[in-house]
């Protein structure tokens, strides 16, 4: 089985979403080539075969910067094609999503997101898919000779099963109709952790009374290395930025621990974190909807309670 992997990259470097695809595709068995486009550190690249990959191919044409999903489709559908791969794997995000969906259109290939565990090929090839939000699981057959699967965030651990490998150039034809969109501005998330690459998560919800109030779960994710995320009413009260929405019309996040304080639970909210491997709730409510998708819950002021919190994860330290 030729598997290939598009790698995405933020600012020369790798996603922790992309290196979960590269281990991915090396568990599946096969041999592994990862595609990564646009401006990539070498290193970053050569390191991809610490993760299980047997071949880099590097497409450095700096229109690919642009992270334009049409040009993206047609790179790594013409490389799928030249590796005489069978299965293309990648990381469902905001950018991997869209691009595999073109991709499979392209190569007229089956196509399954949100996959949570290896494919079964024991008789055919089956995939088990996260689906209604996370609230149920589907098994899906992919009966088309060529394959695309976009995995789920914690799909695959990571950790080096190999050595660096050399980075070959791919170059490939692109015409104006690959550009036919253009990005005219763009806003990033800022903090020393993202939300979608982080594997802790420290959240907030009205409970919090405002955003003068917000030191507490700052210095708390600070002190567990933690992205910070809110509720949507935190956000669309302008307490915290937007692109610290978590839930099902934000961003969605699977981090091995969320703890979230002050927040109800609303199912809207539930639905953009029930991937998480565990969930801790701070709430003085007892009777709040979150404690019953919890892992472990403490009933209390959250004023009172993150303070201790903080320090007694500091003295563990």
């Amino acid at each position: 089985m030729n598997i290939l992997v598009f790698v995405e990259s933020a600012e020369g470097k790798i996603k922790k979403n992309s290196l979960e695809a590269v281990a991915f595709a090396h568990t599946m068995g096969g041999s592994v080539t990862a595609l990564a486009l646009g401006n990539v550190e070498s290193a970053e690249l050569e390191s991809l075969g610490k993760y299980g990959a047997k071949k880099v191919l590097h497409a450095a044409d700096a229109k690919l910067n642009q992270g334009l999903i049409q040009a993206y489709a047609t790179v790594i559908a013409k490389a799928f094609q030249d590796e005489n791969s069978d299965v293309l794997v990648l990381a469902d995000s905001s950018l991997g999503t869209p691009v595999g969906a073109r991709v499979a259109a392209k190569l007229g290939a089956s196509l399954a997101s949100n996959v949570v565990e290896l494919p079964d090929t024991a008789a055919g090839f089956k995939v088990k898919r996260s689906i209604y939000t996370g609230k149920a699981f589907a098994q899906v057959e992919l009966t088309k000779p060529k394959k695309v699967i976009g995995i789920k965030k914690n799909a695959a651990e990571v950790k080096e099963v190999g050595s660096n490998v050399s980075v070959t150039p791919y170059q490939v034809s692109l015409s104006d109709a690959d550009f036919s969109t253009k990005i005219t501005s763009s806003e990033k998330a800022t903090g020393d952790v993202l939300l979608p690459e982080a594997n802790i998560v420290v959240s907030g919800g009205r409970g919090m009374k405002g955003p003068e109030h917000w030191s507490g779960i700052e210095e708390l994710a600070k002190t567990l290395g933690a992205a910070t995320g809110c509720s949507k009413p935190v956000s669309d009260m302008g307490w915290r930025p937007h692109h610290e929405h978590v839930g099902q019309t934000g961003v969605k996040v699977a981090p091995q621990l969320y703890i979230a304080i002050g927040i109800s639970g609303a199912i809207q909210h539930l639905a953009g974190v029930n991937s998480s491997k565990c969930i801790v709730v701070i709430n003085k409510d007892a009777d709040a909807p979150f404690f019953k998708a919890a892992d472990y819950g403490i009933v209390g002021d959250a004023f009172d309670i993150l303070p201790k919190l903080n320090e007694a994860i500091k003295a563990a330290k």
